[in-house]
């Protein structure tokens, strides 16, 4: 392979961490002076273009070039497509929902504050638990990721680099905040736009296409795989980025909603191009002879973009590790600041100190770095998370509509573990027995299995949890019925609140595109929700 020295790898990774501990600590410098609220938020202070390299940054971390080409390698064109699009298009999400939610919940920065507002402290807890459990493994997926990549690309032990760069970014995001990470993201962002144009021109001109294989390799087809991923992928990316408050951060920063909207929809078009170009390496791998490689040791598909830069110069491989650590660092600081203010948020109503706050997440780097080293094969583990996401979202949005005002907190925590209960169930019956349907809830055979099972287990965890969030809405309101009942008063679960009714006194016409509620809406300024 064309692979860096020794010294000229170090010098890679290293210049490139020293580049950012720089940019990073420069910046948290000339902000040292920033507010409690401003460490954990910037509401409504960014524009379209910045919120658009912040989408790409948070969206892309170095694990995107093992599953990318792997999905290539195994569904073909079909599969690079669906994945594309299933990456991209679903940040649109943020900008639909993101003014709805924001006219709702004006001083929060972050889904679980809104959920605390309209369903209560119970559903607020259970969202805040999912979503840093989400961040968490994050984590451990981008500094495992990055690890492999630079042992893969160098030769050199990545633990070395996981340890530099938990202790960069740690350092920048405890100086500046989530402000910091907006802005090194906005650096981050454009390289990795630059780098990836980079070596796409490099891998085209550089690699040799045998056309004889293009039409065995079958990787043309469509098949069954790719057709269920059309459905699996939506949904698991959809509503795991739910969980990811890095996104809400972002989301919440927009300074119009023209500004959101701008913004996503550049780093939509971004991403679908940067992910297919790197899903590609997978296809172009084995039209070039180079996947699966000899029979007595085949390359395995989760290295085919690795397997690829074997055949090309080592400029072009110390680009791509320039590219990868950039991702990295984007990703990881993200999550990091993300982190911070969720916690502060959701635990502690923002009232504890915030050095406490990230003390506990420097704390919690230590068992990531662990699992990170330990659990290459952490992807599932994420599916976990993807299915869970999968269970909770559909039901916790339904309140997001004034026409379900009767929807409470109550049916979305038992909407959320009953979707779980019932791809135990879907798994018992499919597979004849019980211990397989409780491993069918870890996707223990991931997501390429043969089959009907994970397909299964993405449509059993949504639609049950809303059946079974019906379910409980039925429970509840025969229990509070017969309660009135028992105590002679008025049954008045059922009643349309009176905030409802006086919303359209209490907003004006703001600038532009913007709706400003100029008086508290009752019930939903204090955290009034309910939960029964």
């Amino acid at each position: 392979m064309g692979q860096p020295s020794f010294q000229a790898s170090n010098a890679i990774i290293y210049v490139t961490y020293g580049a950012f501990l720089i940019i990073g600590t420069g910046i948290a410098w000339t902000m040292r002076n920033q507010s409690k609220g401003e460490f954990l938020s910037g509401n409504r202070t960014q524009t379209a273009f910045p919120l658009a390299l912040n989408f790409i940054a948070s969206a892309l971390g170095s694990g995107i070039l093992f599953a990318y080409p792997q999905l290539a390698t195994i569904a073909g064109v079909q599969g690079v497509v669906i994945y594309a699009l299933s990456s991209g298009l679903p940040l649109l999400i943020f900008a639909a929902l993101g003014p709805i939610i924001r006219r709702k919940c004006p001083e929060g920065f972050v889904l679980t504050e809104w959920t605390r507002q309209r369903y209560g402290i119970l559903a607020a807890l259970y969202l805040s638990f999912m979503t840093l459990l989400t961040l968490f493994l994050y984590m451990v997926s981008e500094l495992s990721a990055i690890g492999q990549v630079v042992t893969l690309l160098t030769g050199l032990d990545g633990l070395p680099v996981i340890i530099v760069e938990c202790i960069i970014t740690t350092i920048y995001t405890s100086l500046g905040g989530f402000r910091i990470s907006f802005i090194t993201d906005n650096v981050q962002g454009a390289m990795v736009v630059g780098l990836i144009v980079i070596a796409a021109i490099a891998i085209g001109v550089e690699t040799k296409i045998d056309t004889s294989l293009i039409e065995p390799s079958g990787l043309l087809k469509p098949s069954l795989l790719g057709w269920q991923l059309l459905y699996i992928l939506p949904v698991a990316i959809l509503t795991n980025d739910f969980f990811l408050s890095s996104f809400w951060l972002r989301t919440f920063a927009s300074k119009t909603d023209k500004d959101l909207w701008i913004g996503i929809s550049i780093a939509v078009v971004a991403i679908l191009i940067i992910v297919t170009l790197v899903g590609s390496t997978g296809l172009i791998a084995a039209w070039a002879g180079i996947y699966p490689g000899d029979p007595e040791n085949p390359v395995d598909g989760s290295v085919a973009f690795f397997a690829l830069l074997e055949q090309l110069p080592a400029w072009v491989v110390g680009f791509v590790l320039v590219m990868s650590v950039t991702l990295s660092t984007a990703a990881f600081d993200s999550l990091q600041s993300a982190m911070v203010s969720s916690a502060s948020n959701d635990f502690f109503r923002n009232r504890l100190n915030i050095w406490w706050i990230r003390g506990g997440v420097v704390l919690i780097i230590i068992p990531v770095v662990v699992l990170a080293i330990r659990a290459p094969s952490i992807l599932q583990i994420y599916l976990i998370s993807d299915l869970i996401s999968a269970a909770t979202i559909p039901v916790l949005v339904i309140g997001l509509s004034d026409r379900f005002y009767w929807w409470r907190g109550f049916e979305v925590i038992v909407g959320g573990l009953g979707g779980i209960f019932t791809v135990f169930l879907f798994g018992t019956v499919y597979y004849g027995n019980a211990l397989d349907g409780a491993k069918l809830i870890l996707l223990e055979q991931g997501l390429y299995e043969e089959g009907w099972g994970a397909f299964g287990a993405f449509v059993a965890a949504p639609v049950g949890g809303v059946l079974w969030g019906f379910g409980a809405l039925a429970l509840r309101l025969a229990v509070q019925f017969g309660i009135a009942k028992v105590k002679g008063q008025r049954f008045d679960a059922l009643d349309r609140p009176a905030y409802l009714d006086e919303q359209n006194e209490e907003e004006i016409d703001g600038v532009g595109d913007e709706t400003v509620i100029v008086h508290e809406t009752p019930g939903l300024g204090k955290g009034n929700g309910k939960f029964f």
